[in-house]
C-alpha cells in the first residue's frame, strides 16, 4: 500500500487500524453484552468504554512524551502503551 500521499508510514496506519478495530471490537461486545460500571483503583466507577477510552488517552501521551523526550526506538513506546491499556482494562 502506499500511504506517501499523507506521509505515514506502516507503523503508523497500522496503529490506527488496531485503534479502528478495538472501537468496533468494543461496540460489539457492548451491544452483546452491555457493561457494567465497576470501582478500580481509578477514582471513579468505570465501564468497559470508559477503561479503553482511557486506556487509549494514556497510550498517546506516553508516546508523545517518548518522541519529544528520547531518541529511542518508538517500539518500545508501543510496549508500554499496551501495557498500560491492559493495567488500566484489567485493574482501572
Amino acid at each position: 500500500m502506499d500511504f506517501q500521499w499523507m506521509a505515514w508510514t506502516l507503523e503508523t496506519a497500522l496503529f490506527f487500524g488496531v485503534i479502528a478495530a478495538l472501537l468496533l471490537a468494543y461496540t460489539v461486545w457492548g451491544l452483546v453484552s452491555p457493561s457494567v460500571p465497576r470501582r478500580g483503583w481509578l477514582p471513579m466507577p468505570t465501564g468497559r468504554g470508559d477503561r479503553l477510552f482511557l486506556g487509549l488517552m494514556g497510550s498517546a501521551w506516553i508516546n508523545l512524551a517518548w518522541l519529544g523526550l528520547t531518541e529511542a526506538p518508538q517500539g518500545i513506546a508501543v510496549g508500554l502503551s499496551l501495557l498500560f491499556m491492559l493495567v488500566i482494562g484489567r485493574w482501572g
